[in-house]
């Protein structure tokens, strides 16, 4: 029994680890559970979910899996080349010849091996781009299918690490991981076979570490996956803040909130910084751990190699001879060396389905806006809208708007004014059908909108609203926007009708100039006078003004006084407006409060009746005499 000790010590430290690690698992397990509050898919959904973007690259893949089978010939039938070769090197009778002929084939293995490698890496870098850009695309078409209200819920920042990083981890997976994977499956499989008919019993000893292995890689798996999850969530967290915070950079700089605002930066950095040092040490205590198994299963040969020599004994009826161990110690690293790699790549592969549940819990989003199985497209529209006793609630029984009814004819010029809350911009969200509504109709042309279909619809309508998003380009680009067949001097006749081309002369580049990010090089009653331009080019049926005059000084909004007239022979034009001076040639004023329609008419007949148009009104004229 003494003799064996060694071997005893051996597996009592390789057992008390794996009592230890299983003890911790069954502690940390109710915890691990209750710590992630992210929709949990199973293994098998994600891998089939993902496979649907393999598929069509099926054949590069059967080709790829026959030059794994010839690298991989090369790892399981080098160790008995060099076997042959220490034989030769070791017999009584040295034959240069044959040891020269063992040498090219051992090198010729070696070359085969490394040129697959090879066109293995370039095949699947050509995939995993497509592969890439399917994925970005299809979560990048999801988003823009969701609906205002969903997408007001949802950080820009969240959304942006969908579609940009979490779709690089699902890309490597095809690349590498699973590629990987299946390599060193077959290696694995090739070893156990070759060293069976080396030695069947060094192979029994050597599978016994085996279902240590399961053991730790099974504890492995579970943890992982949770701190997968934090490092995500934690790089989600800092990504959505800094989208805000750069944005908001000067009213930061404004307020003098530069050292609150460094101080959330850095918790959050604190908290992505523990989550990745939390993923690394589970995987610093896993690769370890396979190690000692390794270390382990060469202890056991050497020491009965070692034993059979000195004591000149067999083991299970077998001799061990030097050839024998020098293919088994190589076997053994052949065996371990792809479970130590497998360690690497698991870790890539939870943060590859990590990274898949984002994405697909971003495309599993059902849009709350869609179009009806038998929408109909508009080729044109007269521009007449109706509200139906129209009921609208953001949240749940928070009504906006109490059944409003109205209706506007073709050509028509209507207002809409009342305090801030009253539910203005609502009714403008709603003919967009930005919204769906609770109760009631909302008519275009006599039919109900949600028997048009959206983009038909929206085709129609041209929004100017108050805050003016330009994008990054030049204005040419943001002002044609849907049509880039339009010329410059279609372009430089819709600037001109909206007097946008006194400021775009002067500038050097002219249509050619420059917008930076969000337009921030112009002015905001510039940037109105673009989006103006933008509305005006492509001729819409129906002309929404959102507060589109709130930015433009007193000299600017007479020239748009002007350019309102003329864009009442376009089509029929809805304005919403603090300014009740740019509403006053309305053909019709309807004035809201608490989500309710309590007057309408022209400008003469609301002031006539004395009443809440005349109140809003009276305060305005008196502010302006006092500014005087």
């Amino acid at each position: 029994m003494r003799e064996y000790l060694p071997l005893i010590i051996v597996g009592a430290v390789i057992g008390a680890f794996t009592v230890i690690f299983a003890s911790a698992y069954l502690a940390l397990k109710k915890r691990l559970k209750d710590s992630s509050g992210d929709r949990h898919m199973q293994d098998s959904e994600l891998v089939k979910r993902m496979l649907r973007y393999a598929a069509p690259y099926w054949k590069s893949f059967l080709l790829i899996f026959f030059i794994m089978l010839a690298s991989s010939a090369y790892e399981i039938l080098s160790p008995l080349l060099i076997g042959e070769i220490q034989d030769t090197i070791k017999g009584g009778s040295f034959e240069l010849t044959r040891l020269r002929d063992l040498v090219i084939l051992y090198a010729g293995m070696l070359a085969v091996s490394m040129v697959c490698t090879y066109f293995q890496a370039i095949i699947l870098q050509k995939i995993g781009q497509k592969i890439l850009s399917a994925i970005r695309m299809d979560t990048f078409t999801r988003i823009e299918q969701l609906s205002h209200a969903q997408l007001s819920t949802i950080p820009v920042g969240k959304l942006v690490t969908r579609v940009s990083n979490d779709p690089n981890a699902i890309s490597y997976l095809f690349t590498n991981v699973l590629v990987t994977l299946v390599k060193n499956t077959l290696v694995i499989f090739g070893v156990l076979a070759a060293m069976l008919t080396v030695n069947y019993a060094l192979t029994l000893m050597v599978l016994c570490f085996v279902p240590f292995l399961v053991v730790f890689t099974l504890i492995f798996q579970k943890f992982s996956r949770h701190v997968h999850r934090e490092v995500n969530n934690s790089r989600t967290n800092l990504n959505t803040f800094l989208s805000e915070n750069l944005s908001g950079m000067k009213i930061t700089q404004i307020f003098n909130r530069a050292a609150r605002k460094r101080q959330e930066f850095g918790d959050r950095s604190h908290r992505f910084e523990k989550a990745k040092f939390s993923r690394i040490a589970v995987f610093g205590i896993f690769r370890p751990m396979v190690y000692m198994l390794y270390v382990g299963s060469n202890l056991f040969l050497f020491y009965f190699a070692c034993k059979g020599s000195i004591q000149n004994t067999a083991f299970l009826g077998t001799v061990i001879t030097s050839r024998i161990v020098v293919e088994f110690y190589l076997y053994i690293s052949r065996f371990f060396n792809p479970i130590q790699t497998l360690a690497e790549q698991f870790d890539m592969l939870e943060q590859s389905f990590a990274s898949a549940e984002k994405i697909f819990t971003v495309m599993d989003m059902e849009p709350e806006v869609v179009d009806a199985e038998d929408a109909i497209e508009l080729e044109n529209i007269r521009g007449e809208i109706e509200f139906r006793d129209v009921w609208f609630a953001y949240k749940p029984d928070e009504w906006v708007l109490k059944g409003v009814s109205f209706h506007v004819l073709p050509m028509q010029t209507v207002a809409f004014v009342g305090s801030t809350g009253s539910g203005k911009s609502t009714i403008l969200s709603l003919i967009c059908r930005n919204y769906d509504i609770q109760k009631g109709q909302i008519l275009i042309d006599g039919i109900d909108i949600r028997r048009i279909k959206i983009s038909s619809l929206r085709r129609h309508f041209g929004q100017m609203l108050q805050d003016v998003f330009l994008f990054s380009g030049d204005i040419r680009s943001n002002i044609v926007l849907r049509d880039e067949s339009m010329t410059d001097e279609q372009v430089m006749e819709a600037c001109r009708y909206v007097n946008a081309d006194s400021f775009i002369n002067r500038l050097d580049g002219g249509l050619d100039e420059a917008v930076r990010e969000r337009g921030n090089n112009f002015s905001s009653g510039q940037r109105q006078l673009l989006s103006f331009a933008r509305t005006i080019i492509h001729k819409p049926s129906v002309m929404i003004l959102d507060e589109a005059t709130a930015n433009i000084d007193t000299e600017t909004e007479l020239l748009i006084q002007d350019s309102l007239e003329k864009m009442k022979n376009i089509g029929t034009m809805l304005i919403v407006a603090h300014r009740l001076s740019t509403v006053q040639h309305a053909d019709n004023i309807i004035v809201l409060s608490h989500g309710k329609i309590v007057e309408q008419g022209n400008h003469q007949d609301l002031l006539h009746q004395h009443g809440r148009y005349y109140q809003l009104y009276s305060i305005q004229h008196q502010r302006q005499a006092l500014q005087q």
